[in-house]
């Protein structure tokens, strides 16, 4: 891992290794989103490793997935978690640490006020009047 001095540079995102479609607009003016050349061999057990991923229970990278999959379809969502899966080795390769999952939930707690927010505009929505009473935080899994 010592020839990618970061995560950007094995990523899509700059002089990649592994290579991944990108939609590129600036003023109008499209550019391409074609994949470039690269590993195919990593781009599709990337993408295998992600479908396999995407179809895991309470897990970090399928809540992404059903996160990416409902704004932009299966497929780009399928690369994105392919793309984490990348980062994430090149991480537990360059740290030597294993892998910790960040949790089914991971992005509910990232911003927990929205949420709240973004529930109660949906219930109201279907014409149910809400008022929110807060409780004690629920315990975190270990």
């Amino acid at each position: 891992m010592d020839q990618f001095p970061s995560a950007p540079n094995i990523s899509p995102v700059g002089p990649a290794y592994a290579r991944a479609p990108g939609n590129n607009e600036s003023a109008g003016k499209r550019l391409s989103g074609k994949v470039r050349n690269g590993s195919v061999w990593l781009r599709r057990n990337l993408c295998q490793a992600a479908w396999a991923a995407s179809h895991s229970k309470n897990t970090y990278l399928s809540a992404q997935f059903r996160r990416l999959a409902a704004r932009k379809g299966k497929k780009r969502a399928i690369v994105a978690v392919g793309h984490t899966i990348l980062v994430i080795v090149f991480h537990m390769l360059k740290n030597q640490q294993p892998y910790r999952d960040l949790g089914a939930d991971y992005f509910d707690r990232r911003n927990a006020e929205q949420l709240k927010r973004s529930l109660v505009r949906r219930l109201e929505r279907l014409g149910v009047q809400v008022s929110i009473v807060s409780t004690a935080p629920a315990p975190q899994p270990a």
